[in-house]
């Protein structure tokens, strides 16, 4: 079976997210682990997002004019790449790899310093894939989801990001990681998911968005677990915990958080060991 690969399209999101939750619903089902999308049609939505950012380049399979897989690269400061989704029904383990290579090359022609992505910790055949690619292993995480904690940690104001924060934020996550991510956070605050908190006069943590997908800088753990005491919802299947950050792990835990899935945070290129507190999105 001939595949060709090809830019996306967005009359391509229906096929493609179809496919998305099918694949990851085959592999959670297989390891008795619930599904990361609810219906196709959450995953078509996500699709259809993506499809028409102009700050995230697509690539999609085709075999003998039907999709059969689709992967993307988030081109922020740091690319993240993902999600990365092959049909369930095609046996050709060659597609998946040649979607990598290609978001890879994507990366390299751009001269992005580095890229990264959250892997499911339970799929030993992508975490192979993506470690004879060059990937390394950096943090082991929990995905973690629960009910509104709803609490405020004194001393520390929780309020939402502003364009007029994006400096702060950004100088904030050059401390803590070596780069900025503007470009997430901006979506944050066009979306009104962006929170931050001030202590001391000072900002000393802001997130995109508390969940899935988005990310969390802090410069201690309890001006993290401010931002998450403080969420109205934690979005998606949850929030991804850095598990080595003990003193965040137990607290989520003691606040009634749950373990939904252990994951893989994975990169290639730059990659600072982080001078502070923080969550990674599933794309990075």
């Amino acid at each position: 079976m001939a595949t060709i690969l090809r830019p996306g399209r967005l009359d391509d999101a229906g096929a493609c997210g179809r496919i998305c939750y099918e694949a990851f619903r085959t592999i959670s089902d297989s390891h008795n682990f619930p599904p990361d999308f609810p219906s196709a049609e959450a995953a078509t939505g996500l699709m259809s997002m993506m499809l028409s950012k102009p700050d995230v380049y697509s690539v999609v399979a085709e075999a003998n004019g039907r999709i059969i897989g689709s992967n993307f690269l988030w081109e922020d400061t740091i690319a993240g790449i993902g999600p990365i989704t092959v049909d369930p029904s095609v046996q050709n383990a060659a597609v998946g790899r040649r979607l990598m290579d290609d978001v890879m090359e994507r990366s390299r022609q751009k001269a992005f310093p580095g890229a990264r992505l959250v892997q499911a910790a339970f799929h030993n055949r992508s975490l192979s894939l993506y470690a004879k690619l060059g990937f390394v292993v950096r943090e082991p995480l929990a995905c973690m989801q629960g009910n509104v904690i709803g609490e405020r940690i004194p001393d520390h104001e929780v309020r939402p990001v502003t364009e007029k924060d994006v400096d702060a934020c950004n100088a904030l996550c050059r401390r803590v990681h070596g780069h900025e991510r503007s470009l997430a956070l901006l979506d944050g605050i066009h979306q009104g998911t962006a929170m931050l908190v001030v202590r001391n006069g000072s900002i000393t943590a802001y997130a995109s968005m508390l969940g899935f997908f988005g990310y969390a800088v802090a410069e201690t753990t309890s001006d993290l677990q401010a931002l998450i005491a403080a969420a109205s919802a934690l979005a998606g299947p949850g929030i991804l915990v850095p598990t080595r950050n003990a003193a965040l792990f137990r607290w989520c835990l003691a606040k009634n958080l749950r373990v939904i899935q252990p994951m893989t945070l994975m990169s290639v290129g730059l990659y600072n060991t982080p001078a502070g507190a923080f969550l990674p999105s599933i794309l990075y």
